[in-house]
């Protein structure tokens, strides 16, 4: 049985968006953080989490991934504005 993972999207220091995917979403946002995470993110810190989705699989989780990555700007922004009003609905 896999591992459920997580599509993410962190808000960098700067301002800007990265989205990733993960099967551990706390210990990758604490990596991110520690600077050992991606290449961006190393240099933008602190990143905070601002939006996830939950999947079955890792494939499912990548191919959000790219999905998300192809969105502009905007629809970011809106997509994790109405997560979070689902979250804390």
């Amino acid at each position: 049985m896999e591992k459920q993972a997580y599509t993410y999207v962190l808000k960098c220091a700067d301002g800007s968006l990265y989205t990733g995917y993960t099967t551990d979403l706390e210990a990758r946002v604490a990596t991110h953080n520690a600077g050992k995470g991606a290449k961006y993110t190393k240099t933008r810190r602190p990143v905070e989490l601002v939006y996830y989705e939950v999947f079955a699989s890792k494939n499912e989780a990548m191919k959000r991934e790219a999905a998300i990555k192809k969105l502009s700007r905007t629809k970011k922004l809106e997509m994790i504005q109405n997560g979070l009003k689902e979250k804390r609905d």
